[in-house]
Protein backbone atom coordinates (compact mmCIF):
# COMPACT_ATOMS: atom_id res chain seq x y z
CA UNK A 1 0.00 0.00 0.00
CA UNK A 2 1.43 3.37 -1.03
CA UNK A 3 0.52 6.95 -0.22
CA UNK A 4 0.74 9.82 -2.71
CA UNK A 5 1.37 13.33 -1.35
CA UNK A 6 1.59 16.58 -3.30
CA UNK A 7 2.97 19.90 -2.07
CA UNK A 8 2.13 22.81 -4.39
CA UNK A 9 4.32 25.74 -3.43
CA UNK A 10 4.89 29.27 -4.74
CA UNK A 11 7.63 28.20 -7.17
CA UNK A 12 7.44 24.42 -7.55
CA UNK A 13 5.19 21.43 -7.04
CA UNK A 14 6.61 18.40 -5.27
CA UNK A 15 5.26 14.87 -5.59
CA UNK A 16 6.26 12.01 -3.32
CA UNK A 17 5.14 8.41 -2.92
CA UNK A 18 5.59 6.75 0.44
CA UNK A 19 5.84 3.12 1.40
CA UNK A 20 4.92 3.56 5.04
CA UNK A 21 7.44 6.26 6.13
CA UNK A 22 9.91 5.76 3.30
CA UNK A 23 9.94 7.84 0.11
CA UNK A 24 10.09 5.55 -2.94
CA UNK A 25 9.44 8.24 -5.56
CA UNK A 26 10.07 11.99 -5.62
CA UNK A 27 9.79 14.65 -8.30
CA UNK A 28 9.87 18.44 -8.31
CA UNK A 29 8.48 20.39 -11.25
CA UNK A 30 7.06 23.79 -12.09
CA UNK A 31 3.70 22.33 -13.10
CA UNK A 32 1.79 19.17 -12.24
CA UNK A 33 1.23 16.66 -15.03
CA UNK A 34 -2.10 14.81 -14.99
CA UNK A 35 -0.74 11.96 -17.07
CA UNK A 36 2.16 11.50 -14.67
CA UNK A 37 -0.19 11.39 -11.69
CA UNK A 38 -2.38 8.76 -13.35
CA UNK A 39 0.68 6.71 -14.27
CA UNK A 40 2.02 6.88 -10.70
CA UNK A 41 -1.34 5.94 -9.20
CA UNK A 42 -1.45 2.81 -11.36
CA UNK A 43 2.23 1.88 -11.17
CA UNK A 44 2.52 2.20 -7.39
CA UNK A 45 -1.03 1.06 -6.63
CA UNK A 46 -1.77 4.20 -4.67
CA UNK A 47 -4.38 3.82 -1.95
CA UNK A 48 -4.39 7.22 -0.21
CA UNK A 49 -3.52 10.75 -1.28
CA UNK A 50 -3.50 14.27 0.10
CA UNK A 51 -2.48 17.72 -1.16
CA UNK A 52 -1.06 20.89 0.35
CA UNK A 53 -1.34 24.03 -1.76
CA UNK A 54 -0.25 27.64 -1.25
CA UNK A 55 -2.95 29.86 -2.75
CA UNK A 56 -3.63 27.65 -5.75
CA UNK A 57 -6.97 26.31 -6.98
CA UNK A 58 -6.62 22.55 -6.59
CA UNK A 59 -10.17 21.63 -7.65
CA UNK A 60 -8.93 19.85 -10.76
CA UNK A 61 -6.27 17.87 -8.88
CA UNK A 62 -8.61 16.85 -6.06
CA UNK A 63 -11.24 15.72 -8.56
CA UNK A 64 -8.67 13.53 -10.31
CA UNK A 65 -7.50 12.02 -7.03
CA UNK A 66 -11.01 11.50 -5.65
CA UNK A 67 -11.87 9.53 -8.78
CA UNK A 68 -8.92 7.16 -8.39
CA UNK A 69 -7.92 6.86 -4.72
CA UNK A 70 -8.97 7.56 -1.16
CA UNK A 71 -8.47 11.32 -1.09
CA UNK A 72 -7.91 12.86 2.36
CA UNK A 73 -8.52 16.60 2.50
CA UNK A 74 -5.80 18.45 4.38
CA UNK A 75 -6.78 21.61 6.27
CA UNK A 76 -5.60 23.27 9.46
CA UNK A 77 -8.44 21.49 11.26
CA UNK A 78 -6.31 18.34 10.98
CA UNK A 79 -4.33 18.58 14.20
CA UNK A 80 -3.08 15.16 15.25
CA UNK A 81 -1.60 15.63 18.72
CA UNK A 82 -0.80 19.33 18.16
CA UNK A 83 -2.49 22.07 20.17
CA UNK A 84 -2.61 25.21 18.01
CA UNK A 85 -2.98 28.70 19.46
CA UNK A 86 -2.64 30.43 16.09
CA UNK A 87 -5.33 33.09 15.96
CA UNK A 88 -6.10 32.93 12.23
CA UNK A 89 -5.90 29.27 11.37
CA UNK A 90 -7.79 29.82 8.11
CA UNK A 91 -4.90 31.90 6.76
CA UNK A 92 -2.08 29.67 8.02
CA UNK A 93 -0.20 28.19 5.08
CA UNK A 94 -0.80 24.47 4.75
CA UNK A 95 2.88 23.88 4.03
CA UNK A 96 3.73 25.45 7.40
CA UNK A 97 1.06 23.37 9.11
CA UNK A 98 2.32 20.18 7.46
CA UNK A 99 5.76 20.86 8.95
CA UNK A 100 4.21 21.28 12.39
CA UNK A 101 2.31 17.99 11.99
CA UNK A 102 5.59 16.32 10.98
CA UNK A 103 7.29 17.57 14.13
CA UNK A 104 4.44 16.39 16.33
CA UNK A 105 4.47 12.90 14.84
CA UNK A 106 8.14 12.31 14.04
CA UNK A 107 9.82 14.25 16.88
CA UNK A 108 7.37 13.95 19.76
CA UNK A 109 8.15 15.63 23.09
CA UNK A 110 10.82 17.75 21.41
CA UNK A 111 11.31 21.50 21.16
CA UNK A 112 11.54 21.71 17.37
CA UNK A 113 12.30 24.84 15.36
CA UNK A 114 11.55 24.44 11.66
CA UNK A 115 13.22 26.80 9.20
CA UNK A 116 11.95 26.52 5.64
CA UNK A 117 14.14 28.46 3.20
CA UNK A 118 12.18 28.62 -0.01
CA UNK A 119 10.42 31.48 -1.80
CA UNK A 120 9.99 32.88 1.70
CA UNK A 121 11.89 31.94 4.84
CA UNK A 122 9.52 30.75 7.53
CA UNK A 123 10.20 29.97 11.16
CA UNK A 124 7.84 27.74 13.15
CA UNK A 125 8.30 26.15 16.56
CA UNK A 126 6.48 23.25 18.11
CA UNK A 127 7.39 22.86 21.76
CA UNK A 128 7.84 19.61 23.66
CA UNK A 129 4.27 19.86 24.92
CA UNK A 130 3.03 19.79 21.29
CA UNK A 131 1.94 23.43 21.49
CA UNK A 132 2.12 25.72 18.46
CA UNK A 133 1.85 29.47 18.97
CA UNK A 134 2.84 30.62 15.49
CA UNK A 135 6.03 31.75 13.85
CA UNK A 136 7.58 34.26 11.46
CA UNK A 137 7.69 34.86 7.70
CA UNK A 138 10.59 36.63 6.03
CA UNK A 139 11.87 37.30 2.51
CA UNK A 140 13.51 34.36 0.78
CA UNK A 141 17.01 34.75 -0.63
CA UNK A 142 16.02 35.17 -4.28
CA UNK A 143 13.21 37.50 -3.27
CA UNK A 144 15.81 39.73 -1.59
CA UNK A 145 17.85 39.90 -4.80
CA UNK A 146 14.71 40.81 -6.77
CA UNK A 147 13.65 43.46 -4.27
CA UNK A 148 17.01 45.26 -4.48
CA UNK A 149 16.68 45.42 -8.25
CA UNK A 150 12.97 46.35 -8.27
CA UNK A 151 13.09 49.15 -5.72
CA UNK A 152 16.26 50.87 -6.96
CA UNK A 153 17.20 52.56 -10.22
CA UNK A 154 20.75 51.32 -10.64
CA UNK A 155 21.22 48.05 -8.80
CA UNK A 156 21.21 45.08 -11.19
CA UNK A 157 19.26 41.88 -10.74
CA UNK A 158 21.74 39.34 -9.43
CA UNK A 159 21.06 35.70 -10.25
CA UNK A 160 21.96 33.11 -7.65
CA UNK A 161 21.55 29.36 -8.01
CA UNK A 162 22.33 28.34 -4.46
CA UNK A 163 25.89 27.21 -5.16
CA UNK A 164 27.84 30.43 -4.64
CA UNK A 165 29.54 30.80 -1.28
CA UNK A 166 29.62 34.05 0.61
CA UNK A 167 32.61 36.29 0.06
CA UNK A 168 34.45 38.26 2.75
CA UNK A 169 33.97 41.64 1.10
CA UNK A 170 31.97 42.93 -1.84
CA UNK A 171 34.67 44.37 -4.09
CA UNK A 172 32.21 45.28 -6.86
CA UNK A 173 28.49 45.95 -7.06
CA UNK A 174 27.52 42.37 -7.93
CA UNK A 175 29.59 40.94 -5.10
CA UNK A 176 28.37 43.62 -2.70
CA UNK A 177 24.78 42.62 -3.42
CA UNK A 178 25.58 38.91 -3.06
CA UNK A 179 27.45 39.52 0.16
CA UNK A 180 24.68 41.67 1.64
CA UNK A 181 21.85 39.35 0.72
CA UNK A 182 23.53 36.07 1.65
CA UNK A 183 25.22 37.30 4.82
CA UNK A 184 22.01 39.07 5.81
CA UNK A 185 19.95 35.89 5.41
CA UNK A 186 22.46 33.79 7.36
CA UNK A 187 22.71 36.37 10.15
CA UNK A 188 18.92 36.56 10.32
CA UNK A 189 18.67 32.80 10.73
CA UNK A 190 21.41 32.74 13.37
CA UNK A 191 19.52 35.46 15.22
CA UNK A 192 16.27 33.49 15.19
CA UNK A 193 18.04 30.33 16.32
CA UNK A 194 19.77 32.23 19.13
CA UNK A 195 16.49 33.68 20.40
CA UNK A 196 14.73 30.33 20.37
CA UNK A 197 17.76 28.54 21.84
CA UNK A 198 17.75 30.91 24.81
CA UNK A 199 14.11 30.11 25.49
CA UNK A 200 13.86 26.39 24.78
CA UNK A 201 16.16 23.68 26.08
CA UNK A 202 17.35 20.78 23.94
CA UNK A 203 16.22 22.57 20.78
CA UNK A 204 16.25 20.61 17.53
CA UNK A 205 16.44 22.64 14.32
CA UNK A 206 14.99 21.33 11.06
CA UNK A 207 16.33 23.05 7.94
CA UNK A 208 14.27 22.45 4.81
CA UNK A 209 13.38 24.18 1.55
CA UNK A 210 15.21 24.88 -1.68
CA UNK A 211 17.97 26.98 -0.11
CA UNK A 212 18.49 24.71 2.89
CA UNK A 213 21.59 23.04 1.41
CA UNK A 214 23.37 26.39 1.19
CA UNK A 215 22.27 27.43 4.68
CA UNK A 216 23.24 24.10 6.22
CA UNK A 217 26.70 24.51 4.71
CA UNK A 218 27.01 28.02 6.14
CA UNK A 219 25.94 26.89 9.60
CA UNK A 220 28.05 23.73 9.77
CA UNK A 221 30.76 25.48 11.79
CA UNK A 222 28.41 27.41 14.06
CA UNK A 223 27.80 26.54 17.70
CA UNK A 224 24.34 25.34 16.62
CA UNK A 225 25.61 22.72 14.16
CA UNK A 226 24.96 19.72 16.49
CA UNK A 227 21.31 20.77 16.78
CA UNK A 228 20.68 21.13 13.04
CA UNK A 229 19.00 18.43 10.95
CA UNK A 230 18.89 18.94 7.19
CA UNK A 231 15.61 17.46 5.99
CA UNK A 232 14.67 18.35 2.39
CA UNK A 233 11.30 16.57 2.45
CA UNK A 234 9.89 17.70 5.80
CA UNK A 235 6.63 19.07 4.32
CA UNK A 236 6.07 15.88 2.34
CA UNK A 237 6.74 13.77 5.41
CA UNK A 238 4.19 15.83 7.31
CA UNK A 239 1.61 15.21 4.60
CA UNK A 240 2.28 11.50 4.77
CA UNK A 241 1.68 11.63 8.52
CA UNK A 242 -1.65 13.37 7.86
CA UNK A 243 -2.81 10.29 5.99
CA UNK A 244 -2.09 8.04 8.96
CA UNK A 245 -3.75 10.23 11.62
Amino acid sequence: MHNLVIDIGNSYSKIAIFDKKNIVFYQRSEQLDDLLLLKLIEEYEIINATVSSVNHDITHITALLQDKVNYIEFTTSVTGNVHSYYQSGQTLGLDRWAKVIAAGQLLPKTNCLMIDAGTCITYDLLNKSSEYFGGSISLGINMRFKALNHYTDRLPLVTWNGDDDMIPEGDNTINAIKNGVLQGAVNEIIGFITNYNDKYTDLKIILTGGDAVFLTKQLKNSIFAPQIIYEPHWVLKGLNEVITL
